[in-house]
Parts: C-alpha cells; structure tokens; sequence
C-alpha cells in the first residue's frame, strides 16, 4: 500500500543547464527514510560522494519530512543535507521557523540542486512549481538585505526568503542558509555549497495550508497526547512555565558551569567566573524584548535581544546557549551586550556561531601562546572580535585564514592540537570531562562534532527520566546509540528537537503513523528506521573516504585532567566509551560491516 501524507513531489533542479523537472518520491525510500534528514541522505547517496564538496557534484538539498507543516506540535523544521567543504563527510542542519512549512504549503517534500549554474541565481517557489531567476542586484548582499528586497519584490505576506550572505558568496567554509534575518541551518557548511553553486536564494509563496493525515481520528488521538506531555508543569517545554520557555536555550549556561562542564577559554577551563552575566536568567532580567516562535510550536524558546553596542542599537535573535557560549566563555568574555552584536553579525553575513566563535577562541590561543604576532587577538577582546569576524565574512586578511575554520586555523599556525573539532567541525557548548556522554556524542557524530545527533546532556542533566550519571562512562554507549537513533528518526519527520525533552518514541510513532496511514507502526520501529539513517550516514562518509579510527576527540579532554569543581581531577574515558558503543552499533572500529548494511537494508 502507497504511504499517504507526502506531497510526493521534488524538484529536481540541474543549476548548470537551468533545467527543472519533477519526480515523485519512491514509496521503498519514504518506509526506509522517512523525509528531511534520512531522505536527504539518501538523495546524496546517488550522486557522488567522492565528489568536491565544491565541485559540480555535489548534491544541496532542502528536505522537509511527513510532519513538516502538519499541525503536529514542533513540525516547523527542515533539513539542508549536502556534503560538508568543513568536513568532507555528508551533513545535515535544520532551520526553524516558518520556511519549511510553507515549502510544504507550496507543494513540495523537497528541492534538490545540481550542478554550477554560470551567474547568480534564486529559486522562486510557488503553486507546485519551481522557476530560477538571475540573482545579480542580491549577490553581494547581506541576508538581511536580500530578505528585505525579496519582501519588497514579492509582498511579505505568505513569503519566506531562504538565503546566503557575503560569508556563503565568499566561500567561508562555516556559512549557513538563513530565514527570517535569524533563523539558521547554521552548522557545516551548506551555505557555502550553495555559493559554490551560485545559489543566492529560495523564495516560497504559499498560503498556510496544513497537509491532512491518512487517519484524522488517531492524529487527533496523538497529537493531544503529545501535546498534553510538552505542556506538563514539570516538563522543561512548559509554555511560561518550563525552563526552555522562560530562558530558551541558554538554561543550560549557569547548570553546565556549575558541574565543571563548560568549556572556557578554548577548553583549557571547565568553568567560567562569570558565566552568569551571559545566561538565560540573566537574559530575560535585563535585555529580553519578544519571544517568537516557530509553526506549530507552544514552547516559544527564541529569546529576541535588543542591545546598544558600538554606538549603534541593535535587536536580533536569538541569544541562544551555543552562541552565547561561543563568544563568551569560550572567548573568556562576559559581554551580552558583544555576545548580542556577534550574533546579528553572523546571521547578517550568513555564518555558524559555533564554528565562528570557536575559530576565534583557537586563534586566541594561538596569539596567547606566541604563535602569530602580525594580528594579535587577547581573551575577551570583544571589539577586535567584531572586526575579525567581519573580516571572515569578507575573506580579507587574517580573515581568509579564519574563513577556513577551527582546524585548519590551528592546522595554519602549525599547532592542531589547539583546535577543539572532531572530523574538522567544533565542538559546541559541553565539556566532555564533565559530560562523558557529551564526549563520546562528539566522537560518534557523522557530521563532525555535534551535540544534537544524540542529546547525552538530556539524560546526564536529569532533563528527562532516563537520568545517568553525567561522570560515568559505562553505559553510555547504549545510551548514545539510544538517542542517536531516535533523534535521527525525529529528525526525519522532521520535529524540532527539543519535542524529545516531553515525548518518546512511541509518541512519534503514533504521529507518523497517522499521517502517512500505516497500522502496527510500533516504538521498535522508530529506533529501527533512526538505526538504519544513522549508518546509511557512516556508509557515505566511508564512501568518501573516511578511515577506520576517526571516533575520537581532541587530546585535551582526554589528557589533560579538569580543574574545576564538579568534574576536577576528570578526563574523558573515549576509549572504554566506544568499546561499548561499537559492541552496540555492530561496528568495528568505526566501519559499518556489509552484514550490518544488508541487515538494514541499505544494501
């Protein structure tokens, strides 16, 4: 029986002729790959990947999943799947907000790129139809300006620009696709496939029209029940209530800091003296001004700032924990006032804030160390921080340096050991001595160093009820592969992620379920269906080239004992970690085995 629930239609677009067609999804795929992320892996599967991230064939999509659009609380997500020029393994990173429900609105499960085009270009998408227009009086634009001057081409109403900035124009290896001015896919480089490509913008009209489930009765059933479960008082998703409400993201800054679980100083500290005057509660007390939120979503975790900074008054989205975190005490700065301003910086310009304030913390320590001395960057130095992000947006100077990112800055210097990343990505805001969970997701990830493949901190937090000990090791590979494969499944429908701190699998399956119009869809199969997405990743990257021994994590966490209470005396015990989480997984050493990809049914 054909799954319902799809639109079934993608846009196949080949940028170097101009050419569009369009294709249904095959039914096989929709049942082993769900949509959004799984099924943008699989769409790069078929093209190359030994490929150039950079080069002609390298495939960008833009995946919505089954969910996206619905009213199923928390579906206003979609996947940007490529492979990464950061890393050179395949990625993924999603945005909020409203772009992906209205190219569902529009018609669509998803857009697929090829190819070069010969000058810039924009997809306008409306209607079930898909039409490329030249893009020269936007390239060289900020995404603000270009969102402005869509908005002014268009009309605002029932309109979403997706875009890149200078940074993704430049070929700044970190750049995002950014919609709403704030909204980001921030993380490994897909906006800078989409400047290789000449790819500016994706421009969808649509009216809100929410896709039906196959079986209204039994979505009714399951969405109240999941919704019933993100409103509980004593879940942290608690609309005004809940700390994700209240402080957003950023409610982790002062709990991490106080467990000796937060990097400062490029990792060389696991705490920071004052971290509070960057967190969440700190936030809302003094520059708060909106809290906006996504489709569907009740939680309304985005905190809007508005701050006065270099003279000038700013307002933006969205003081996140990571960002704060990375230009805060990862820099040893406690500004919000410059945490706000390098925000609006890096979403005007198109850029990820992990990797950004990462790269500025690595080449910190390279100045504090004696290892440059032409352009000299100290700890908290946050107005030299505003220039040199600036300058590798724009690739100039030292700025082209740090546009290639965290290792090869360090890499460039002749010290890589400095360079906190796995797989050439940075890490974001946990130290992995005082969350060995943390450390072994990092290690694990497919696309570089990440914390939200598989959330450990949810569980080492206490966040939901599954709680270890955030200083133990053992365990924690069946708990990282536990959480990698469902977040993979969630990923794929695609929910927000934080939708996983009130509902479980089951709740998931019973969503899917009801959209698509399939019986017996059990919490086995969601973990089942997040299993094989999460090795149909590794088989890429073993595709491209990846090595045996490639889990692993920058020396730091693993030599080098924390001095902060809360985890002092602690490093981060990787090897026993992936002793157990390769037993799990069915893997050696990292290699996915051809009876593993059978059994799956990859092969």
């Amino acid at each position: 029986m054909a799954l319902g629930g799809y639109a079934d239609r993608i846009a196949r677009v080949n940028l170097t002729t101009g050419s569009v067609s369009y294709e249904t999804i095959p039914d096989d795929w929709k049942r082993k790959y769900i949509g959004a992320r799984g099924m943008g892996v699989r769409y790069c599967l078929d093209a190359d990947p030994t490929c150039d991230p950079l080069g002609p064939a390298n495939r960008l999509c833009f995946m919505n999943g089954p969910l996206t659009g619905t009213l199923a609380n928390m579906s206003g997500r979609m996947a940007v799947v490529t492979k990464s020029p950061l890393t050179g393994t395949i990625t993924d990173s999603h945005q909020g907000g409203w772009s992906a429900a209205r190219l569902r609105w529009a018609g669509f499960d998803g857009l697929v790129f090829d190819g070069i085009s010969p000058r810039p270009v924009y997809a306008y998408v409306a209607d079930g139809r898909l039409e490329l227009h030249d893009a020269s009086e936007v390239w060289g634009k900020s995404t603000h300006d270009t969102i402005a001057y869509f908005k002014a081409k268009y009309g605002e109403k029932d309109l979403t620009v997706i875009t890149i900035g200078q940074a993704g124009e430049n070929l700044v290896r970190f750049a995002g696709w950014i919609n709403e001015n704030d909204r980001a896919s921030g993380r490994g480089g897909t906006g800078t496939v989409g400047g290789s490509k000449k790819l500016k913008a994706i421009v969808v009209k649509a009216v809100k029209n929410p896709p039906k489930p196959v079986h209204p009765d039994a979505f009714k059933v399951a969405h109240d029940q999941a919704l019933s479960l993100i409103m509980k008082e004593t879940n942290i998703t608690a609309p005004r209530k809940g700390g994700l409400s209240l402080y957003g993201t950023n409610m982790l800054m002062n709990v991490t800091n106080s467990i000796g679980a937060l990097p400062a100083y490029n990792s060389r500290e696991a705490a920071f003296a004052n971290a509070e005057l960057v967190s969440g509660e700190h936030i809302r007390d003094t520059i708060l001004v909106d809290e906006p939120t996504c489709h569907a979503c009740p939680v309304a975790c985005k905190k809007e700032v508005e701050v006065e900074y270099k003279g000038e008054k700013i307002r933006t989205e969205s003081f996140e924990y990571e960002t704060a975190w990375a230009f805060g005490p990862n820099c040893g700065m406690d500004s919000k006032e410059a945490v706000a301003y390098l925000i609006m910086q890096c979403n005007k310009y198109g850029m990820d804030t992990i990797e950004m304030g990462n790269v500025l913390s690595t080449y910190m320590e390279i100045c504090a160390c004696g290892w440059n001395g032409k352009v000299p960057l100290n700890w908290g130095d946050h107005l030299k921080m505003t220039e040199l992000v600036e300058a590798t947006a724009m690739r100039q100077g030292v700025g082209g340096v740090l546009a290639e990112g965290t290792l090869r800055v360090a890499q460039h210097f002749g010290h890589p050991e400095v360079a906190m990343q796995v797989r050439g990505q940075a890490i974001p805001a946990y130290d992995p001595r005082g969350l060995k969970g943390m450390g072994l997701g990092y290690a694990t990830s497919n696309r570089g160093a990440c914390h939200l493949r598989g959330y450990s901190p949810a569980s080492e937090l206490g966040v939901i009820g599954l709680k270890t000990d955030p200083l133990a090791w053992k365990g924690k590979g069946e708990l990282l592969k536990l959480l990698q494969d469902i977040h993979a499944f969630s990923d794929s429908l695609d929910l927000c992620k934080f939708s996983a701190f009130a509902e479980g699998a089951d709740d998931y399956a019973a969503q899917y379920a009801a959209i698509v119009g399939i019986e017996n869809f059990t919490a086995d199969d969601v973990l089942k269906t997040g299993e094989r997405i999460y090795n149909l990743e590794r088989y890429y990257n073993m595709l491209a080239g990846e090595k045996p021994g490639s889990d692993t994590l920058p020396k730091r966490f693993l030599e080098e004992p924390s001095t902060k209470p809360g985890s002092l005396g602690h490093v981060c015990e990787l090897d026993r970690m992936l002793e157990e989480y390769y037993a799990c997984r069915g893997w050696d050493n990292g290699v996915v085995p051809e009876a593993k990809l059978k059994e799956l049914g990859i092969l």
